[in-house]
């Protein structure tokens, strides 16, 4: 099989595209010709060494997918096979920069026909995270304030939407170029980082939702009143321990399962949430998306297209 993948750590640089021998369906598990594969920040920092070790190579890269069943493990019911379906891998185990991947039949759910594969596979990941972020860790109610850093990207958009659906008051911040497209999205407040310091122009958040990182993430919990909550996806596996009074850290934990991938489809269904704009590029082109990936200046999502 075709498949884009490193063999050692380095820049976009180091990707090659070319043949490998494809996985088979294991116990519990199904086949799945991928048709698109979703790009996303955690894959350029475990390209450039800066997320997990990495223990065999050559290693493909790729947590999220859309694509059609072609052979099932052990375990698991014959008349899937054909079907259309799109999931998640496990953090250990990713794959999905390739035309075939392997994952427990858990992680996957079926994909209805009013969804392309490149939509299904942009919604999956940051779909989980949106949700289990801020449906379960933030458990964000009505009324409330919440600051979401960095709503341009994949997660912040979706997160932007699922805020406004659950009656809150949503600031975000991004470049000016964005501060439309955020506003369609629902967004109240627009905090421009080029030139407005969010910690001096945002207070009494109830809540805040990190997806950038670094200095941003330290510096987030000013915002936030006493007794307030903010979860981080971009600071590792360990939420920074707060550096105001009174508040709360949070990681979620995002749980690659079957349930939450039909919460977000149920949220697009009934119009509570859009699907992101999309870039598409072919398999063949994975380290362009990844220059773009890590300049992490794009505007909703990277898609790569197999086959």
């Amino acid at each position: 099989m075709k498949a884009v993948y490193f063999e050692r750590t380095g820049g976009p640089e180091v990707l090659r595209y070319g043949d490998l021998t494809a996985p088979q369906a294991g116990p519990g598990g199904v086949l799945v010709a991928v048709r698109a594969a979703s790009v996303n920040g955690v894959d350029w920092r475990i390209r450039a060494g800066r997320y997990k070790p990495i223990r065999d190579y050559p290693y493909v890269l790729g947590r999220d997918f859309s694509g059609i069943v072609e052979a099932v493990g052990a375990g698991v019911d014959e008349r899937l096979i054909g079907s259309p379906v799109f999931g998640v891998c496990e953090t250990t185990d990713d794959g999905a920069y390739a035309e075939k991947v392997a994952i427990q039949r858990g992680n996957v759910t079926l994909k209805p026909d009013w969804l392309s594969h490149e939509e299904a596979a942009a919604i999956a990941l940051i779909g989980l995270t949106a949700v289990v972020s801020v449906e379960e860790t933030l458990a964000l109610r009505s009324g409330e304030r919440v600051l979401i850093q960095g709503g341009a990207g994949g997660v912040g958009g979706i997160a932007i939407q699922l805020a406004k659906h659950l009656g809150a008051h949503v600031v975000t911040t991004a470049s000016p170029a964005n501060h439309a497209y955020l506003r369609s999205l629902g967004a109240d407040e627009v905090i421009d980082y080029h030139s407005q310091d969010f910690s001096a122009c945002v207070s009494g958040c109830d809540a805040v939702l990190d997806t950038v990182g670094g200095d941003v993430a330290e510096r987030s919990f000013a915002v936030l009143r006493p007794g307030g909550r903010a979860a981080f996806i971009a600071s590792g596996p360990t939420a920074p321990r707060p550096t105001w009074e009174d508040v709360v850290a949070l990681r979620p934990q995002v749980a690659r399962d079957a349930r939450h991938l039909r919460r977000m489809l149920q949220l697009v269904e009934s119009g509570a949430v859009k699907i992101p704009e999309i870039a598409v590029y072919r398999l063949e082109e994975a380290a362009k998306a990844h220059v773009v990936s890590e300049s992490r200046h794009l505007r909703g999502k990277l898609v790569l297209r197999v086959g």
